[in-house]
């Protein structure tokens, strides 16, 4: 007799979570936030040690950190996501830095792109989001030429954000069966992603600058879109709750006095090199 207790979990439906997340990330206006990462880009850049002329895919761009950070360096870049708004705010920033960067609107999980195109793929903190984390891999790694380099910056489960987010799915749960983001910020998940690869972490720390607690909540309220979506989900009482924990973890992990805001909020970079 087969009971409930024997059946296996029922596989989660990608399709349907990558909608609502296209909605969630097309919420608000990111590109207020990911501007303040640029810094996270160039060092990426940096680390996997990019060559002009080189081509260069930037797989869930955002706004552009990586994009403009490789297209500085000379690199033939071409910048993706799959939030039409998002690579609107990168190619304004492109033109009015003068730098020829390929915009194209692109799912992180079906790259639409030939085997080997491209000599490094960059992510930061943009593939880390996807829902199906080993599809998401495959596709770096597939776009990549044999001996290229992928580079990402995730945040850890432990830092910063990986608590924020922590701390929302205590008010608003996560999607049943997908995997959290912020195991693409541990070793151990990407040596499940990345099986086989030369993988090379780093662990990094990035400020966030704010004048207040609640000056960073309420930019994150309206700008962020997971931050947006999760309040927007709550009735008033549910959001006074919330409000109320991410002013505690922020003032527990301000290291800017009574004055302003500095909170650090640690990041796993990594290079991975295709074998």
């Amino acid at each position: 007799m087969t009971t409930l207790l024997d059946s296996p979990p029922v596989a989660p439906d990608f399709a349907a979570i990558k909608q609502r997340q296209q909605a969630t990330w097309a919420s608000g206006d990111y590109a207020v936030i990911g501007t303040t990462l640029q810094i996270v880009g160039e060092g990426l850049c940096e680390a996997i040690d990019l060559r002009a002329g080189e081509r260069v895919l930037d797989v869930a761009a955002g706004n552009g950190n990586a994009t403009l950070a490789a297209a500085r360096r000379f690199a033939r870049v071409t910048s993706t996501d799959y939030v039409p708004a998002l690579l609107e705010r990168g190619r304004e920033r492109a033109a009015a830095e003068r730098l020829p960067v390929e915009f194209q609107q692109a799912d992180a999980e079906a790259l639409p792109f030939a085997d080997g195109s491209f000599d490094a793929a960059v992510s930061t903190f943009g593939v880390m989001f996807t829902p199906d984390q080993e599809k998401a891999a495959r596709e770096m790694l597939r776009v990549v030429r044999p001996g290229g380099r992928i580079g990402l910056a995730s945040w850890t489960p432990e830092g910063f954000i990986g608590q924020l987010f922590k701390t929302i799915g205590r008010h608003v749960p996560p999607p049943l069966g997908v995997k959290s983001p912020a195991l693409w910020g541990t070793q151990a998940r990407l040596a499940e992603l990345f099986p086989g690869q030369h993988v090379a972490t780093t662990m990094r720390s990035f400020n966030f600058r704010y004048e207040s607690p609640a000056h960073w909540l309420r930019i994150f309220r309206t700008y962020y879109g997971p931050t947006h979506r999760a309040f927007a989900a709550l009735d008033a009482s549910s959001q006074a709750a919330l409000e109320a924990d991410i002013l505690d973890l922020l003032e527990r992990r301000n290291r800017g006095g009574a004055e302003t805001l500095i909170v650090p909020s640690e990041y796993l970079e990594t290079v991975v090199t295709k074998g």
